[in-house]
């Protein structure tokens, strides 16, 4: 149990460079003990050293607070997220992208040691024109942060949580929204964390172990040093930037409410940030306007965030791939993926070569995998497989069981005529089915419509796409009313070679399944409204 100082404190500071953990800290005339910092002394002393040292007895055990936690002073924090809509611009250069792997993926990537000793991660980039090197660092050390060195740097990178890649997708968030995010800092208090995370809802965490969970989730993105060497590519000029933090943690005020015996309590906490010197290569409006620098920027859903946080204990392979997607997407949701590589981001280069190694964990990985294609498709996230490289028999069985209808009598009718078939869906995997996986390949990822939503530029510029088209689409929709009527038979074949099945086309249509299938067995005609919906769906292979 925490300790705290009551009333009875004299202020004598004999008991402030003694703490063992530096839990004892002065907040402007008042002793206050960080109750995040103190073990009681376990592992230092048999008993407190604070309350063993102090004459008047101010140290006393931490009790939880009654009552409801306020905060007396009024805190003053930026634009929040998320305000008015499910998205929100935030800066997606490669730096961020290869800080938010680093999070996600920490030891499952190759770390090397510099000639000084110093550990790090480094990324070809452009084309091997340039590299991304990450140090890890320690914030609190007194002066500026410096790379740790390879003990140091493990133990720190092992105590990472998967969860600080939200809090640093939100920094970039609000970094997007400014305009020199490398001169101006922005404040994000405890409470729009929680409210961004989903934390409020969590009933089995205290008020302190929130906050505490808050403050170590918000310092980790902070732990990253970043240096860029990037040659000149076209009206670029080279980007030398010298080893510099990621995200300047430049202030945590912590906020007190006391209580009847003087005892002070932490009741908020608010971080005051400014993104490093690489947001003036890589977020600069004005720079960018110039053709000199780069302005690169996506859309983050909240979505997302949420999803992170219910599946990092479970699923954490499913966590790495959707963030690694939400970077990967924008450079064109047609992008094709390789499963291996899917594979090394969710479970990492060694595990993989262990499984190519060992039949038995060979299997754990492939049941892990499908495992995780499957809540990746739960999620909205649908693979849609290669034909060619990834044909239905070494696809996992809840893909092959897609277009299994959900009424009783075509259920049936549907086992009935795979059961005729020479191979079924239940059959046995192949033998050669793993190395048959590491050449195969996802033509892409269905997204979720919020991932989909432009932000306001972007959805700016697709307007007026739009409006310079109107006439064209017009003239598309006329000739598509022209059109004799669509067969059963012509939107079956329409709908397998999209690889969808009869949910997924329903789902698109507004209809329910069996509609579909009765649609396509010739028991139903579409009305003229449907088959331009047909039109729109199937149109690019009808």
């Amino acid at each position: 149990m925490a300790y705290t100082i009551s009333k009875l404190c004299t202020q004598c500071d004999e008991c402030l460079p003694q703490c063992p953990t530096g839990a004892i800290k002065q907040d402007g005339k008042k002793l206050w003990i960080d109750p995040m910092l103190c073990n009681n002394c376990e592992g230092f002393y048999d008993q407190p050293l604070c309350a063993s040292l102090c004459l008047s007895d101010a140290p006393v055990p931490l009790q939880a607070k009654k009552g409801r936690c306020r905060i007396d002073a009024k805190v003053n924090t930026s634009l929040q997220l998320f305000s008015s809509r499910e998205t929100h611009p935030f800066a997606s250069a490669i730096v961020i992208w290869e800080a938010c792997n680093v999070l996600t993926q920490r030891r499952s990537l190759p770390w090397k040691l510099d000639s000084s000793g110093n550990l790090y991660y480094q990324r070809q980039v452009s084309g091997g024109r340039g590299e991304v090197t990450l140090y890890v660092a320690d914030i609190h050390a007194s002066g500026s942060p410096i790379a740790l060195g390879g003990e140091e740097a493990e133990t720190m990178i092992t105590s990472w949580d998967i969860r600080a890649a939200c809090l640093h997708l939100i920094y970039a968030a609000y970094a997007a929204s400014l305009e020199c995010a490398w001169e101006q800092t922005f404040t994000i208090s405890d409470r729009e964390i929680s409210d961004y995370l989903g934390l409020g809802k969590r009933k089995d965490l205290s008020k302190l172990a929130k906050l505490t969970l808050i403050k170590t989730l918000a310092e980790q993105p902070c732990q990253l040093l970043v240096m860029v060497d990037w040659s000149t590519e076209g009206r670029f000029k080279h980007i030398q930037l010298p080893q510099s933090p990621l995200w300047h943690l430049v202030e945590t005020q912590h906020h007190f409410q006391e209580d009847d015996m003087g005892c002070r309590h932490l009741t908020g906490l608010t971080f005051v940030i400014k993104a490093g010197a690489w947001a003036q290569f890589f977020l600069n409006r004005q720079g960018s306007r110039e053709g000199t620098t780069f302005y690169q920027y996506g859309t983050l859903p909240k979505s997302l965030l949420m999803q992170v946080m219910s599946l990092w204990q479970q699923h954490e392979g499913v966590v790495r791939i959707m963030l690694w997607l939400l970077f990967k997407t924008r450079m064109g949701i047609q992008q094709r993926i390789m499963v291996s590589t899917l594979m090394r981001i969710a479970y990492g280069e060694q595990r993989l070569s262990k499984a190519s190694a060992q039949r038995e964990e060979r299997k754990r990985l492939l049941r892990s995998f499908e495992s995780d294609l499957e809540v990746l498709n739960h999620y909205g996230m649908k693979p849609i497989f290669d034909p060619v490289t990834y044909p239905p028999d070494i696809q996992p069985l809840w893909a092959k069981l897609a277009d299994l209808p959900d009424d009783a009598e075509a259920a049936l009718e549907f086992w009935t005529r795979d059961g005729s078939q020479g191979h079924r869906l239940t059959d046995v995997a192949p033998r050669d089915k793993w190395p048959r996986l590491m050449q195969a390949r996802f033509l892409c990822f269905e997204l979720p419509e919020d991932w989909k939503k432009p932000s306001a530029p972007a959805a700016q510029e697709k307007l007026r796409k739009s409006q310079r088209k109107e006439v064209s689409h017009t003239s598309i929709d006329k000739s598509s009313q022209g059109r004799s009527q669509l067969s059963g038979e012509q939107i079956s074949t329409a709908r397998r070679q999209l690889q969808l099945s009869q949910r997924a086309l329903a789902n698109h249509l507004g209809k329910s399944q069996s509609w579909v299938r009765d649609i396509e067995k010739g028991r139903l005609q579409a009305s003229l409204k449907d088959q331009q919906l047909l039109l729109k769906v199937l149109g690019g292979v009808l």
